[in-house]
């Protein structure tokens, strides 16, 4: 096999797991932002072109692009942290599935965690010592909004606790988790679920799925999860919804802008759990995206189709 140059995008802690895993390959580091790639690199692996959310500003398109690149590897499953020209004349493969196990069971951990009252269940004085009712986590209903390899996956670890799933996804592709439910729409899952996990991607498509027409869908009580990304709801919208006492909560690891505007309600809503978007970070998901771009890599050089690779159009 000839000597095959790799562009890395990431800090060099990254790119040493790459070079014990990839021995044989060159690693270049380019560093982030607008790559600037060696004309011996045909790889590059990128990640997402704006660290800080805030802004939201995407680079112009380089002079030279694509280079001598064949082929372009994303180290994150979304790809609204690219700018479109990235997509335009290689295939673009993204990390599809890396982080969903992490991502589930954060979901899983969040419901309980509703369902349980933690951390109001926890005392710290004997004042406190009084008993107050807990839900019942089997038996209940969840509603998955997306179902790839996020939804799938808690679906598995749900169903494994009693619960039931019902489930919509974009493509109308069979769930191929059996057991899972089809629910007849948006307005029916949010009607019949106790608690809704958003696992869809962001697309033009999604952008305030989650806004007051269905939120006035909603099951009494309905407990919502956010894991996907922030441009699913409808923030306003939400936030009347948890005032007027419709849901019991929000779980929200995504928001619209990242990090969250310090003037934000969602730090200060009794109703809201906000976390600073950690739901894919885990002690493996490097190990998991290595193995990943290893895993294309041998189709890479077979030949063969690459995995998971992005149609842009779609927006994911």
């Amino acid at each position: 096999m000839p000597l095959t140059v790799i562009a890395s995008q990431h800090d060099e802690e990254i790119n040493a797991l790459l070079r014990q895993r990839l021995p044989e390959y060159t690693i270049v580091p380019i560093g982030q932002g607008t790559p600037e790639v060696p004309p011996e690199a045909s790889i590059l692996l990128t990640r997402p072109f704006f660290g800080n959310f805030r802004t939201q500003e995407l680079p112009e398109q380089p002079a030279g692009w694509p280079f001598n690149l064949k082929w372009v590897q994303l180290t994150s499953s979304g790809i609204d942290g690219y700018p479109a020209w990235l997509f335009d004349s290689l295939p673009v493969s993204s990390a599809r599935g890396t982080a969903s196990v992490a991502v589930a069971e954060f979901a899983l951990a969040a419901i309980l965690a509703q369902v349980k009252q933690f951390p109001e269940v926890w005392i710290d004085s004997v004042e406190q010592w009084q008993r107050f009712p807990l839900q019942q986590l089997s038996g209940s209903t969840l509603g998955i909004v997306g179902f790839g390899a996020i939804g799938r996956d808690l679906a598995i670890r749900a169903q494994a606790l009693g619960v039931k799933v019902i489930a919509v996804n974009h493509s109308g592709k069979p769930f191929g988790v059996p057991g899972v439910a089809r629910a007849d729409g948006l307005p029916h899952l949010f009607a019949e679920s106790d608690h809704v996990v958003l696992a869809a991607p962001a697309t033009a498509s999604t952008r305030h799925l989650v806004d007051k027409a269905l939120l006035d869908h909603a099951k009494p009580g309905l407990h919502l999860v956010n894991i996907a990304r922030g441009s699913l709801i409808d923030e306003a919208a939400l936030v009347q919804a948890l005032d007027e006492g419709r849901l019991s909560r929000a779980t929200l690891d995504v928001t619209a802008i990242e990090p969250t505007p310090a003037d934000h309600p969602f730090y200060t809503h009794p109703k809201v759990r906000l976390s600073p978007h950690v739901s894919p970070a885990s002690g493996v998901i490097w190990h998991n995206i290595v193995e990943h771009f290893v895993a294309n890599l041998l189709r890479y050089h077979k030949n063969e189709p690459l995995g998971d690779v992005v149609d842009f159009a779609r927006g994911y």
